[in-house]
């Protein structure tokens, strides 16, 4: 059920939210946005152990707001896969509060 303001996210119930959560596909992972390092890039601790310099691709640069503390998906670089990434998804808070739950991140 869509409630909410005229503007911004519609409010969905917890479990359809649940339902529509992207989750990472072949060469991506989760991870937690660590520090904001300046020029659209941060530190990001993923799920598989390592630290990465991601970035945000210039199409997400001025629609998607990253803070310190935000749940992301990076999409690993193919070269210095351990140390850089992309961060190309931002989950809302129900969304990340839905992952914790489930001991994704």
């Amino acid at each position: 059920m869509l409630t909410g303001k005229k503007y911004g996210k519609p409010q969905l119930s917890e479990d359809e939210e649940r339902r529509r959560l992207r989750m990472p596909r072949e060469g991506e992972v989760l991870g937690v946005v660590l520090g904001l390092m300046g020029g659209s890039r941060m530190k990001v601790a993923c799920k598989d152990g390592k630290e990465r310099m991601c970035r945000i691709p210039g199409k997400l640069r001025n629609r998607v707001w990253v803070r310190e503390g935000d749940v992301v998906i990076v999409k690993i670089w193919e070269i210095e896969g351990d140390k850089k990434g992309d961060i190309i998804w931002r989950y809302w808070p129900l969304q990340a509060k839905i992952l914790k739950e489930e001991g994704q991140v």
